[in-house]
């Protein structure tokens, strides 16, 4: 999911610079929620390790 991010991010710069406003502004809000999405599964993960562990 990493890579998608990464992907979607190096879109919207080279969309950006190009001047397709709506491409740019699409990938970067797709990555935004995977960014959100990613965070919040490491959350769940290590709170869930960390119960199990205690």
């Amino acid at each position: 999911m990493l890579e998608w991010i990464l992907i979607l991010l190096i879109i919207a710069a080279v969309a950006s610079l190009l001047g397709f406003r709506g491409v740019a502004g699409l990938s970067a809000g797709i990555a935004r929620i995977l960014i959100f999405v990613v965070l919040v599964v490491l959350l769940i993960s290590l709170l869930t390790g960390i119960i199990i562990v205690a």
